[in-house]
């Protein structure tokens, strides 16, 4: 069912509010624990497979977010005086507290700690500010700040994989919340120092699953060319895209999304080699599903609308299609150690992990980045990847992402 503006406001209490929109809380009850059970290795047809491919592996996985962030209850006070009249102010503060958000970063925040004075970008609503800053002073903005963050996550996985910035063939950047050109592509050259022959695309305007695309076109390089040296980069900075607003499905999106960065080097490694290895890339566009999420470049930013049909497609489509892909690959759910799921929100996760038929600690890496750092857009699968990692769980591993379509785009990884 749609939610509309005048349906949240007429919801019974702050609590039937917020179950409209954001549906049950997710279960945030293992996050960062490495499962119990010992790791269950995949049959033999599946292994071999492996040694019939390029062992394309993915090294130097780095991160990095704006310097400071507010804490969830912080900003649905701050979200006040951005054009919600008070009677939304209670189902606000019951949405925000709900969205499985615990604390965010953005380019906009000049403090962490404070109140009013922690941001001046968004100036309070009035008659003569109803929308907040146009379209262009947010473009503006953009251009300022995507290159610095975008810079630090990039010399971070030079720095991790052993690379020099010389030895880099290709260059892959993704961002959907923002256009500039010269852009953050061209400015890597001079911050980083790339030599002048690397060859390089941009993802843009892709959405939640840009870095998954963002990924594959890398291996298109990486797998064709043992000597290529493929570094993506992928920079959203979603908190310039707050919308001065009380349709429902934008008063999700302030409460969800946040600014970050993830980079990684792409290469070929000897066959036999240890690291983290990729496997297959796999897209489904559901049919008739094109009303259901979409991000669409307005007079005052970017809109998000998100459908809260999309969990039901989910649970109706995700599995069947999940069961082909690994089935070609000789492998079952039941074999994937880790999931590396895009939190777009309490209800996806949760409608991801029930329709395989999965407990829903499986998201426990999802929900625990959800929380801490908010959904950055395409570079929160990688940051949900590092934290993978960093548990030391080992096995294959899927990253999952959805967006506008209805699309559903995954890799297959392991080591």
């Amino acid at each position: 069912m749609e939610v509309s503006s005048d349906q949240l406001l007429a919801a019974r209490s702050a609590s039937d509010q917020a179950e409209l929109v954001n549906g049950s809380p997710s279960l945030l009850k293992t996050a960062g624990q490495a499962p119990d059970q010992p790791v269950r290795r995949p049959q033999a047809a599946y292994e071999a497979s492996l040694l019939t491919q390029p062992n394309v592996t993915l090294a130097g996985l780095s991160t990095a977010v704006p310097e400071h962030s507010i804490s969830q209850i912080d900003a649905a006070q701050l979200a006040v005086q951005l054009g919600v009249t008070e009677k939304y102010r209670k189902s606000l503060d019951t949405l925000y507290r709900r969205s499985g958000v615990e604390r965010r970063h953005s380019v906009l925040l000049e403090t962490s700690s404070g109140e009013q004075d922690r941001q001046s970008f968004y100036s309070p609503a009035s008659p003569e500010n109803e929308r907040g800053p146009s379209t262009a002073v947010r473009m503006e903005r953009y251009e300022s700040e995507v290159v610095e963050l975008g810079t630090r996550a990039a010399a971070a996985a030079l720095e991790k994989s052993g690379l020099p910035a010389e030895a880099i063939t290709h260059l892959v950047t993704v961002s959907c919340s923002g256009f500039a050109a010269p852009g953050l592509d061209l400015a890597l050259f001079d911050r980083l120092g790339l030599p002048g022959g690397v060859e390089r695309a941009h993802v843009g305007f892709m959405g939640c699953h840009g870095a998954l695309n963002g990924l594959r076109v890398a291996r298109g390089w990486a797998a064709n060319d043992p000597t290529a040296k493929v570094l993506v980069c992928a920079v959203e900075l979603c908190s310039l895209h707050h919308q001065y607003t009380e349709n429902a499905q934008q008063l999700v999106a302030n409460a969800l999304f946040s600014d970050g960065a993830a980079a990684f080097i792409l290469q070929q490694s000897p066959q036999g080699e240890s690291g983290c290895r990729l496997i297959s890339q796999a897209s489904y566009v559901i049919p008739k599903t094109g009303d259901m999420m979409s991000w669409k470049i307005a007079d005052h930013g970017f809109q998000m609308t998100l459908s809260p049909k999309v969990p039901e497609i989910i649970m109706e489509e995700l599995k069947p299609w999940m069961t082909a892909w690994l089935a070609r690959h000789d492998l079952t759910i039941a074999d994937i150690q880790s999931w590396a799921v895009h939190p777009g929100g309490p209800r996806i996760l949760t409608a991801t992990a029930e329709s395989l038929d999965l407990p829903t600690d499986v998201v426990s890496h999802s929900e625990a980045i959800l929380a801490s750092h908010g959904n950055m857009s395409s570079p929160t699968v990688l940051f949900i990847l590092q934290r993978i990692q960093q548990m030391t769980e080992r096995g294959p591993t899927v990253m999952l992402g959805f967006g506008p379509g209805l699309t559903i785009e995954a890799a297959l990884l392991d080591w």
